[in-house]
């Protein structure tokens, strides 16, 4: 049992060193100690043993910026009776409770197989493909996990070689394709919106911490690992499946599958570096493709059903970093980790224009995976030390802003967008001041503010990319923004263009998580049923134990 203290506040004025990276350090767990003692009027000599469990940060006043925490407490708390605790949680009223410390323990194992006849298959090395994977390989089912990109090592090569120009785009190995999924280039944030009644989140991280991420992601209210630190975390991971009886193939291509009435019996594979073709037997297969696996959705149509989906489109802007410290946090700027932000707003026609996928001392990137069509996404190391920050800003559009009825027809708008953004400047991420994206006219240059790209990039008039409704859309909105944050729209750029904000369809599934195609579970972004890399393992997590109830069957 423990006693659990929430908003537990220590001012940034209390600290004399500050931790500009976030994680608790002595200084702050000495304070924190102290503030306990006196809340449960102890001894300030009683030997306490504390374990974080939530650190954020309140700038709702600029002026008494604090750090707040959620604090777990173990009991027993030598020579101090029940009675007392009793009466100084009485005197807390509320913000603070005895709980238990394994409530809502999720648990990994679920049926050990012994022998399994044919080894479950996981097409896409995302985040929702890696646990499914890990966790069919905790209880021995042996899975088969197949990725048409390269591995880290082989990717990293491969895009740095793009982003320079020294290599033409690789279609099947690249910033979205690949091991570790589109999250192996980007923020590596692990926040999100789902509520861990299950502690699953809880254990995604847990598993993180375990393969190397940093140990603060299990306490900070928005954690990141950061593209740098992701990389070896995949890694380890990866070698925790093999360890544990799975398989890994890379440069290999889902291209067919093979099925009846039945179900599914087959896929056929391709070796994207050779081109030889084979036959892999498989009764469950587990699509993680992510949301950028257009051919996955091709293959699919007319086979499972699928529906629409609404998703957002739009531009990832820079702001100096320095100036979203001042705005967030004033005078204290200097003492806290880099800022981020958050914006909503609705227009006037009753479109939805926000912020997404907000990096932090960040770079924008060339995240292109199709010939001829451009794609940019946004990327921070662990440090976060760009002297940009940059986010994508998007308008929400339906079914009734594409061009028919057909079910990937928000595909195809995502793609006219793209190949629109990769003409205007050669392949080149194209960029523009927000001023001049306003005036509908061509930058060509930037004061006060320079662009922090990775890939080739030159100005150009990136309004003439979108639609007209979407581009008034957002600068509505960034007008509302300045507004009410004075000088949001000075030296801003605008970079286009942000199309990959979540997937254009939804892959139906059952309440045992399978499609028309019995034996073909589909999870995570791709299948529509995530966003974000903790969404995506929760839901890879959830198709291993539906897998593994098809294999308990079969």
């Amino acid at each position: 049992m423990i006693i659990r203290i929430s908003r537990l506040k220590t001012n940034i004025s209390e600290l004399k060193e500050p931790n500009k990276k976030g994680p608790v350090n002595e200084e702050e767990k000495s304070i924190i100690i102290k503030k306990i003692c006196k809340l449960l009027m102890l001894d300030i000599r009683t030997p306490l043993d504390i374990t974080v469990r939530k650190k954020s940060i309140d700038a709702r006043k600029k002026h008494d910026i604090c750090y707040t925490y959620t604090i777990d407490i173990m009991l027993p708390i030598q020579g101090v009776s029940s009675v007392h605790i009793q009466k100084a949680l009485k005197k807390l009223k509320g913000r603070a409770l005895i709980t238990d410390e394994n409530k809502n323990r999720f648990s990994p194992l679920y049926a050990q197989i012994d022998d399994c006849l044919q080894k479950p298959i996981i097409c896409g090395a995302g985040p929702a493909g890696l646990f499914a994977a890990y966790i069919l390989a905790l209880n021995g089912a042996n899975p088969i996990l197949i990725e048409q990109g390269g591995s880290i090592s082989e990717r990293v090569e491969c895009v740095s070689g793009f982003w320079n120009g020294d290599k033409a785009l690789n279609p099947y190995s690249n910033v979205s394709f690949g091991e570790g999924g589109a999250g192996t280039f980007s923020d590596g944030k692990l926040n999100t919106s789902v509520k861990d009644t299950f502690g699953r989140m809880e254990y995604i991280k847990r598993v993180f911490v375990e393969c190397g991420a940093p140990p603060e992601i299990m306490y900070m209210a928005k954690p990141h690992i950061g593209t740098d630190r992701l990389r070896d975390v995949i890694v380890n991971l990866r070698k925790e499946i093999i360890r544990l009886g799975g398989t890994v193939h890379f440069n290999t291509k889902l291209t067919s599958l093979r099925y009846n009435r039945s179900g599914i019996h087959g896929i056929e594979v391709t070796d994207t570096i050779t081109g030889v073709k084979r036959d892999m037997p498989c009764n469950t297969l587990i699509l993680a493709t992510g949301h950028s696996a257009r051919d996955i959705y091709t293959m699919l149509k007319n086979k499972v059903g699928m529906s629409r989906k609404d998703f957002a489109v739009g531009l990832r802007m820079q702001h100096r970093q320095s100036y979203i410290d001042s705005l967030q946090y004033k005078e204290c700027k200097d003492m806290l980790p880099p800022a981020d932000y958050s914006v909503v707003y609705h227009t006037k026609a009753g479109r939805a224009v926000y912020s997404f996928c907000m990096c932090p001392g960040g770079y924008v990137v060339n995240a292109s995976t199709e010939s001829r069509r451009l794609v940019v996404n946004g990327m921070s190391n662990y440090d976060r030390s760009s002297y940009n920050a940059n986010s994508a800003i998007v308008v929400s559009v339906s079914g009734s802003d594409f061009d028919s009825d057909d079910v990937l027809s928000g595909m195809e708008f995502q793609r006219r967008i793209e190949e629109a953004a990769y003409s205007l400047a050669q392949g080149k991420i194209p960029y523009q001041t927000f001023d001049d994206y306003k005036n509908n006219m061509i930058s060509h240059n930037a004061s006060g503010i320079l662009p922090v790209h990775m890939g080739e990039s030159e100005y150009a008039n990136v309004r003439s990319i979108l639609p007209e409704y979407i581009n008034n859309s957002i600068i509505e909105a960034m007008d509302y923004f300045n507004g009410i944050m004075s000088g949001f729209t000075d030296d801003v750029l605008m970079s286009g263009v942000e199309t990959r904000t979540s997937a254009p369809v939804r892959i139906i599934r059952d309440e045992t998580l399978q499609t028309d195609i019995r034996g073909i579970i589909p999870c995570g972004e791709g299948a529509g049923y995530a966003g974000g890399i903790m969404s995506a393992s929760a839901d890879g997590i959830k198709a291993a134990f539906a897998a593994l109830d098809l294999i308990k069957r079969i």
